[in-house]
């Protein structure tokens, strides 16, 4: 070792970033690297997501697409099997309101449930739901229980 080759330890010297904007004797002055005009060199610049340096966008050359109803209504779908490994689990025996499916986390308060016909259902179930398929409906009642609309 002699004092040409002196150099820090290892791993103790972190800052390598370009101090731009210090004096033109710094070769990063003037500009400060960001070169002439133009919005990436003025200061808050940020460009803007999908954005193609004014040539137009691909998402407003490409044609809209497709219908959403307004009108739709979204029903939470729980399925016959659900409600049987419910009672199989010994969480419901005789009834199934909504209160219930909102404690088992199968809807949420402010849902329309729907039962749907998934899987055989063997227990006797009284259920309140807002809509049934016409297979779960038929269902409930050949295991000998009951069906109430809401």
């Amino acid at each position: 070792m002699n004092l040409s080759n002196l150099q820090p330890a290892e791993g103790s010297v972190h800052n390598q970033n370009k101090r731009v904007g210090r004096g033109q004797g710094s070769g990063k002055g003037g500009t400060s690297t960001r070169g002439h005009k133009g919005a990436k060199s003025r200061s808050g610049y940020s460009k803007k997501i999908g954005f193609e340096g004014g040539q137009m966008p691909l998402q407003r050359r490409v044609p809209k697409f497709g219908f959403k109803n307004i009108n739709r209504v979204e029903y939470q779908g729980v399925n016959l099997d659900t409600l049987q490994l419910l009672v199989d689990n010994g969480l419901i025996t005789d009834t199934v309101d909504f209160n219930v499916l909102v404690e088992n986390r199968l809807a949420t308060k402010n849902s329309l449930v729907k039962i749907l016909g998934r899987g055989e259902l063997k227990a006797k179930l009284k259920v309140s739901a807002h809509k049934f398929t016409a297979s779960a409906k038929a269902a409930i009642e050949a295991a000998g229980g009951e069906v109430v609309t809401l």
